[in-house]
């Protein structure tokens, strides 16, 4: 079985594979920032949730799942663990009962400065420039929305 579009030789095996490269980097990327968060009694996805509601507190757990792309069944126990944990606090919305606000506790509040040295840490780990960094963020980014709109669209 050939392909026109592979080069004449071609074996395929996890090294020639972009899905393994990607795979592999998310792998050495968690292991950069699990000691990091470990310090702070976080994981990952609980960190990105803490970065979101730094950034601005108060969101529906709805509003969170569309910036993570993640469901709210897959959010909520998530969120439940942080609440338990002290960080946060989830409270019905009183404008629309249906939607649920997570807003940060006073502890989830003080972990932000407990937090701040751990972007630098992670981007000094990449061993890129500044400009290699911009270019590459960018570039995933495009990948990412490429997959995505392809998804949906085999879903249709």
């Amino acid at each position: 079985m050939t392909d026109a579009n592979l080069p004449d030789g071609f074996r395929l095996r996890p090294e020639s594979m972009l899905c393994f490269d990607i795979y592999a980097t998310h792998h050495a990327v968690c292991q950069v920032y699990q000691p990091l968060l470990s310090k702070l009694g976080l994981t990952y996805p609980q960190y990105l949730v803490m970065t979101i509601l730094w950034e601005k507190d108060g969101q529906t757990v709805g509003q969170l799942g569309d910036r993570l792309d993640l469901a709210s069944s897959t959010l909520t126990p998530l969120i439940k663990r942080m609440e338990s944990q002290g960080l946060l606090e989830r409270k019905r919305d009183k404008s629309d009962e249906r939607k649920v606000r997570v807003k940060l506790s006073k502890a989830g509040l003080k972990l932000e400065d407990d937090a701040s040295h751990v972007p630098g840490c992670v981007a000094a780990a990449f061993g890129l420039s500044i400009e290699q960094f911009v270019e590459l963020h960018e570039m995933l980014g495009q990948v990412r929305q490429s997959l995505k709109s392809h998804s949906d669209s085999e879903a249709a």
